[in-house]
Formats: C-alpha cells, structure tokens, sequence
C-alpha cells in the first residue's frame, strides 16, 4: 500500500521552488492554441510557475516565445494577456525594441559604451512547439520531441475520432490550495459521490476507470454515451487536463503561482464559438466551484499540523500514486 506524500510538501516555499525547477522548468507546458496569435505581430501573455513569457506571431509567420524580460533592466515587454504589435516589440520601461525574432534593433537612448553589442543582448527564447492547434514550451529546452510526449493522447484521440475545435473561450479562477492539491483531486473519481452530486447521478452506475499511459492519466465513466460529461478526461504530465465532450473541448493548465496557491486558466473550445459550449459551460462552472471548496479545505488540514500521511486506494486512486511517485523524485 502506498502512503501519500508528507503534508510539509504542501504549501511550503522550498517545496515550491524545487517543483518549479525540477517540474515545470523541465517538462513540455501548454501556453496558449496558434489560433489566438492568427496575424503577424499578434502577441499572448502568461505566467506559468513563476516564468513571464509572450508567444508573439512573426513577420514569417512562425510563433515564437521569449521572456517577458527587456535584456537592458528587466522591464516588460507586453502588459496584460493578449494584444498587438506594429513590427517590433517595445520595453515598457525604457523603451528597448526588439524585432518579432528577438533581436534587439535598438536601444533607444543608451548612448554609446564600450563593448557594448547588439547582437548580444537579444531576447530570452523559449523552446516551443505545436500539436493539434496547442502551443507548448519547454523552459530549459532539453525536453524530448514534443509528439512523443503527446503520444499516448494522439493515440487515444485517433482511435476515438475526436478532434479539438477552435478556441472559443477563456476563464480564470483562483484557488488558495497548493497546485499538488488540485492535481491530486483531478486524477480521481473516488470524491465524485461525496463531493459533485449532480455529476453522479449523470454517470449512475457506471464503472469508473483510471490508467496511466506513459505520461498520460486517462479517466472515463464506461457506458456513458451521453450528458454533458460523456466524452474523454486526460490528463497530462505535469498539469495539464484535455477534456473532450459531447458540445466541445476543454483545456485545463493547473499552474502553481506560489506556495500555497493555484491558478486554473481554462480555454474552452467549440467551432460555434461560445454560444456552441451549451451544458458543458454550466457544468464546468458548477464542477469547479465544487472541486475549488473541497480542495482549500483540503490545503486548510494540510496546514494545521495534525495530519501527515495517509494511504492511497489501488482501487480508486492509480493515478494519484503515480503523480506523486513522480513529484517523489523532485524532492529525493
């Protein structure tokens, strides 16, 4: 039997720090679809664990990502989450312009200063690359292929004829839990009874399945075929969650933005557009609602020192044992 990972783990700043080198730093992460960033000099910002970076469109065409970092006094280089460039990009704080590749074209106002090289102090790029219409970088640019590492999602995908559509929306929410938490919660149906009423009674009797391929955790209700949660719940190594369903699909990017601290950025999409999303919104509002107010509980406990392991179900919880074997690693 496996026992779970010590509470210390949860919430603790060191924690944080070792995850977001030895986890997010390594791993393929989700940033954003090559459909939000259709014209050249289109740009979209996110902060990922810490990482401010910007995927811009170039004048080839090719997306790009850098640091959201000027290479003069680390000012911004774009503010808010999505916008438009006219050609070049422009550090809010000094005024440094860098071409759509990165290099820098000038340094407005510096002055001359010896040893001083253009061509030196470009921008920080980002590995990046793309599958289905979903852009994702790799931090220290060692990751393998990135279709290996989606592999067992291609797989499943194929083999059930599904697609994903255009992006149709975005929503936010912010959750006082470590990211562990709402991970763990995510590879499981063991809560499902006591924590999501309505979705239990969608699924009924239906056996529910959890397995690990690779760096995916496939999750499924065998025998329904029909509701607005009848489709294929994957997840993928480190935290993202791919949900396709009857009206559309769901992108979930499970993002640790401090100790103690997680930020769920979903994009919905659907080739209608929002109004296509139908019943799958309101569940997915009512589901994270849900899941939001067990998990701070949950982090709450966590906190309070009484408790520090407990055992994890073979039966219900595979995927939980296999994510936090690997976390395990981080923290050897």
């Amino acid at each position: 039997m496996q026992t779970t990972l010590p509470a210390r783990l949860y919430g603790c700043p060191d924690a944080w720090e070792r995850e977001r080198a030895g986890v997010y730093g390594r791993a393929w992460l989700f940033l954003g679809h090559e459909a939000e960033a259709p014209a050249e000099g289109d740009w979209l910002a996110s902060d990922i664990a810490g990482m401010r970076l910007v995927m811009v469109r170039g004048r080839d065409r090719a997306l790009r990502v850098f640091h959201n970092v000027c290479r003069h006094r680390a000012g911004p280089l774009v503010q808010g989450e999505r916008g438009r460039c006219e050609g070049e990009l422009v550090c809010a704080y000094h005024g440094w312009r860098y071409a759509l590749d990165g290099r820098l074209r000038a340094a407005t106002g510096f002055g001359a200063a010896e040893g001083f090289d253009p061509r030196e102090l470009g921008l920080f790029e980002v590995k990046c690359a793309s599958w289905r219409g979903l852009v994702f970088v790799n931090p220290d640019g060692e990751a393998g292929p990135l279709e290996d590492h989606v592999a067992p999602l291609e797989g499943l995908l194929r083999e059930r004829g599904l697609n994903l559509p255009r992006p149709a929306l975005r929503r936010t929410h912010d959750l006082a839990c470590d990211w562990k938490v709402y991970v763990e919660n995510y590879l499981e149906g063991y809560h499902i009874g006591a924590v999501h009423p309505v979705l239990a009674g969608e699924l009924g009797g239906a056996e529910y399945r959890v397995a690990v391929h690779g760096n995916l955790v496939v999750q499924e209700a065998a025998g329904v075929n029909d509701g607005p949660q009848a489709g294929v719940w994957g997840w993928l190594w480190p935290n993202l969650g791919v949900n396709v369903y009857r009206d559309g699909a769901m992108v979930e990017r499970m993002t640790s933005v401090g100790p103690g601290r997680t930020r769920l950025d979903y994009l919905f999409l659907a080739d209608g557009g929002e109004s296509a999303l139908g019943d799958a919104l309101v569940a997915s509002d009512r589901l994270t609602a849900e899941d939001a107010r067990i998990c701070e509980a949950v982090q709450a406990n966590l906190s309070a020192g009484a408790y520090d392991r407990g055992v994890l179900s073979p039966r219900h919880e595979a995927g939980v044992a296999w994510f936090q074997s690997r976390i395990a690693e981080v923290h050897a």
